[in-house]
């Protein structure tokens, strides 16, 4: 049997460390990919091939996060000079500009795209009402440090988790705290599984999987490295992780053993994420660039052509002229 190599596709474009990546939900044209780093300049990219569409144009200070709408059409980012901006990804426009009293590290859209959550370093969670054209929004206190990573789980649920070692489920009903989680280290990303009924954490050198309703865990997968950043294969079939060592590893779910890692980035990984349809996944890293690797290595799709045609050279060459 012949293992085919793993090619990676290299995007580059970013003039700093790339921070944090995320994609769209499939749509007619396909799905997209937005990724933000420290120069501060969010980029928006084909998905499946990584080819340059636009750059938003606005940020005075690093880009921390950086999120999509399901249907593309719209972006929103995170900043550290103190903003949250909602983008359309046609236009490139920046549509709103939504101040904060400090650095701002995570956004995402609700499924209706009628509300934008955000974390910061104010150490609190903020709804912000898209449907009205002032800076409406009422926040969630509870953190006692920076917020890393906020997401919805559903119209009445967000999910937070923080470098105060907690993470946290709020009710947007009665706006307040249901239940919190303290792990033994801060909370580097939080991911929700596709079908939404699993979260996957990671923090310190910790992979952890939650019931996503009521945080009650459900395993945990030990490295031997600290990781940044984890993403679960749509079929829950494996997980892909990055951290301080400049690898990327693939993780079988069951067994939480090592199925593959690859090198390629020339520092330390920031983020990953799987594509929707779990066909690639999608890495950040301190070396500047966004690297696109296949989870089955040798399958046409994209600019790969498939084993009988794989290149034997150098890998692909991305770049946004």
């Amino acid at each position: 049997m012949t293992v085919s190599k793993q090619v990676s596709l290299t995007c580059s474009g970013h003039t700093r460390p790339v921070v944090c990546v995320a994609h769209s939900g499939l749509t007619s044209e396909g799905y997209f990919m937005i990724s933000g780093c420290k120069a501060g300049h969010p980029m928006l990219r084909k998905g499946e091939t990584g080819d340059w569409i636009g750059t938003f144009h606005g940020h005075k200070g690093a880009v921390w996060g950086a999120t999509l709408s399901k249907d593309s059409f719209r972006a929103a980012s995170a900043s550290a000079d103190y903003t949250a901006k909602v983008w359309d990804t046609v236009t490139g426009d920046m549509i709103r500009s939504l101040e904060h009293k400090h650095i701002v590290k995570s956004v995402d859209f609700s499924y209706d795209c009628k509300k934008l959550l955000t974390g910061s370093n104010e150490k609190l969670l903020k709804v912000f009402d898209l449907k009205v054209n002032d800076d409406d929004y009422f926040s969630l206190e509870g953190h006692t440090a920076s917020i890393k990573s906020t997401l919805w789980v559903n119209e009445f649920m967000i999910i937070s988790g923080s470098e105060d070692k907690t993470i946290r489920i709020w009710d947007t009903r009665n706006r307040a705290e249901f239940k919190q989680v303290v792990v033994s280290s801060p909370v580097t990303s939080l991911e929700l599984s596709r079908s939404h009924d699993l979260l996957l954490a990671t923090y310190g050198s910790t992979i952890a999987i939650y019931n996503a309703s009521s945080l009650k865990l459900v395993k945990t997968i030990e490295w031997p490295i600290p990781l940044n950043s984890a993403s679960l294969h749509k079929d829950k079939s494996c997980i892909v992780a990055g951290g301080e060592d400049f690898k990327l590893y693939k993780i079988d779910y069951e067994t939480g053993k090592e199925l593959e890692s690859y090198k390629g980035h020339f520092g330390p990984v920031h983020c990953v994420r799987f594509s929707p349809d779990s066909e690639l996944y999608a890495s950040g890293s301190e070396d500047g660039t966004v690297r696109l690797w296949q989870t089955v290595p040798g399958k046409a799709y994209g600019l790969w052509k498939g084993s009988e045609n794989e290149s034997k050279s150098t890998p692909s060459i991305v770049t946004n002229n």
